[in-house]
């Protein structure tokens, strides 16, 4: 939880100076870290979907880690969607939401503003800004200072 304030702390910073793609980019982020922690509370869900190991080398040595936990590890960008799915049934449906949201600011991120929606369903700067001020409203409610800061910037 701690890394997903952190991203959300920078994704209001860079927006409020204008750097709307950096933004995107830290909201991505800071959907991702929360997605991860939720994971962690969920892992009884997700373990019937990943259900075997991966076995990892350290020199000689081999160590045997079970799928769940690589995949909550690394919360691939490719498998949110499936995870927001799975996770949405015990932690209400803006997670999927939130989930789908986010995957559009990382192809905002990546792809810039795309007017004639090509690449990405984000026509302008000021639609992304929105767009991250919806997804960080949430997490930004869990402290007053970031709270404060969200209030600020997402006026």
């Amino acid at each position: 939880m701690r890394e997903a304030e952190i991203e959300c702390r920078l994704a209001l910073a860079f927006l409020s100076v204008g750097l709307v793609r950096d933004a995107a980019g830290k909201a991505f982020q800071c959907w991702k870290a929360y997605l991860a922690a939720l994971a962690v509370e969920g892992r009884d869900i997700l373990k019937a979907r990943f259900p075997g190991v991966a076995r990892l080398r350290r020199g000689e040595e081999a160590e045997e880690i079970e799928d769940v936990d690589v995949v909550i590890a690394v919360m691939p960008t490719t498998r949110m969607a499936e995870i927001a799915a799975l996770l949405s049934r015990r932690f209400g449906e803006e997670v999927l939401k939130n989930t789908f949201l986010a995957l559009e600011l990382h192809r905002y991120q990546y792809n810039g503003p795309d007017p004639e929606a090509v690449v990405s369903n984000v026509p302008d700067d000021s639609t992304a800004a929105r767009l991250i001020c919806v997804l960080t409203r949430d997490l930004a409610a869990r402290s007053e200072d970031l709270k404060k800061i969200h209030a600020g910037v997402c006026k």
